[in-house]
């Protein structure tokens, strides 16, 4: 196979589930496939986005929702996208601030009710318009009877700087990353309401994105990186020691930038809510799973697609399966997975349920849009 280009700069933003591109790079997964991965440290998934589209980055650890929304045109101009694999399941979460904890706001029904009676507007964060934190946030308040774009303001903060807004009174609850949920539990600026798997037990959540005329270029550079990628998530999943030394390196000043205690215990599924409950997760953030984790099922690429339609950022349905299949580089995928000895499912689709009990299966997306009791008309 001969690679197209050796060194691949690839970007990601300061958070735990950057780590298997960070560890395809640091234990030479890479070097193993013929590749080199020059790893970038971005601020904004606005900035990941842009340098995908001029080519100042040829792959990046991406939000799903993120490389759809680009190549659909939503809020950017419109720019033919790809989605090279899945990077990982789980393992996000929704803060609310430590104000509302105290008004009795500690969960989905109890916001509901303080939001009520509380006349005033409330300001949710999330990470980037059309990203996975922007869906959970509003999956969420709607599955409680709240109207995310009516009944409160929606803005966007990069994850890093979402616990000094909180902690400054900026807004009253964010969606993102972790570290973020729990280093605003540590800090006792926040609790954590909801995590994202109770909304979506194991959903997608980062992606290996890169712009189509990259992958088209540079085929087997392509291969080669989500072989090296694959093989990190395979070793990351495989110990509670990998997971531990993972958290370690990920936590330095070049990658998350916090300490280790505020990565490690979300990663082996401890949760603590900054309430006073603690929890073993059965859901925590996952690389891999045997390969189940990094599928990139086009089911997933279509819900992201109905949510854009039900929140008026697509203003009529797409071609949902074909913009899908257009992403979404399945057979690239299979080919690396072969290289690197990972397990690939058998269907292209898969049946999810959600909280309040909705299932999603890819099926007829323009009936499960209308289906929803809140949504922009």
């Amino acid at each position: 196979m001969q690679i197209e280009k050796q060194a691949v700069r690839i970007g990601f933003n300061p958070l735990t589930d950057c780590a298997s591109v960070v560890m395809a790079s640091v234990l030479g997964f890479d070097e193993q496939y013929g590749i080199r991965i020059v790893l970038s440290r971005e601020t904004s998934w606005a900035g990941v986005r842009d340098k995908l589209v001029t080519g100042e980055l040829d792959a990046a650890h991406a939000l799903l929702g993120m490389v759809y929304g680009t190549q659909l045109g939503i809020g950017a101009q419109r720019h033919d996208m790809a989605v090279l694999m899945n990077l990982n399941r789980n393992g996000q979460a929704i803060t609310l601030s430590r104000r509302l904890a105290e008004l009795g706001a500690v969960d989905g029904p109890s916001l509901a009710a303080l939001m009520k009676s509380e006349r005033r507007q409330y300001v949710f964060a999330q990470t980037f318009p059309t990203g996975t934190h922007a869906m959970w946030l509003y999956y969420w308040l709607a599955a409680h009877g709240i109207d995310p774009l009516r009944n409160a303001r929606a803005i966007t903060v990069p994850p890093t700087q979402m616990v000094y807004n909180l902690a400054e009174g900026h807004m009253d609850g964010f969606c993102a990353g972790e570290p973020w949920g729990h280093r605003a539990v540590m800090d006792g600026v926040g609790v954590t309401a909801a995590t994202s798997q109770q909304i979506w037990p194991d959903h997608p959540e980062k992606v290996l994105g890169a712009s189509a005329a990259f992958v088209d270029a540079h085929p087997n550079t392509c291969r080669a990186l989500v072989a090296a990628v694959l093989a990190a998530s395979r070793w990351i999943d495989v110990s509670v020691a990998n997971r531990r030394a993972m958290a370690e390196i990920v936590s330095s000043g070049c990658y998350v930038g916090t300490e280790r205690a505020a990565i490690l215990p979300r990663i082996l599924g401890h949760y603590d809510n900054g309430m006073g409950r603690q929890w073993q997760d059965a859901r925590p953030l996952c690389f891999h799973q045997d390969g189940a984790a990094n599928y990139p099922y086009l089911s997933d690429g279509i819900w992201f697609m109905t949510q854009f339609r039900r929140w008026g950022l697509l203003k009529s349905h797409p071609d949902y399966e074909a913009t899908a299949r257009a992403i979404t580089r399945a057979q690239l995928y299979r080919e690396a997975a072969e290289l690197a000895g990972v397990a690939v499912p058998a269907e292209s689709t898969r049946s999810s349920t959600f909280i309040g009990g909705g299932v999603w299966n890819g099926a007829d997306p323009e009936g499960y849009v209308a289906s929803f009791a809140i949504r922009q008309r």
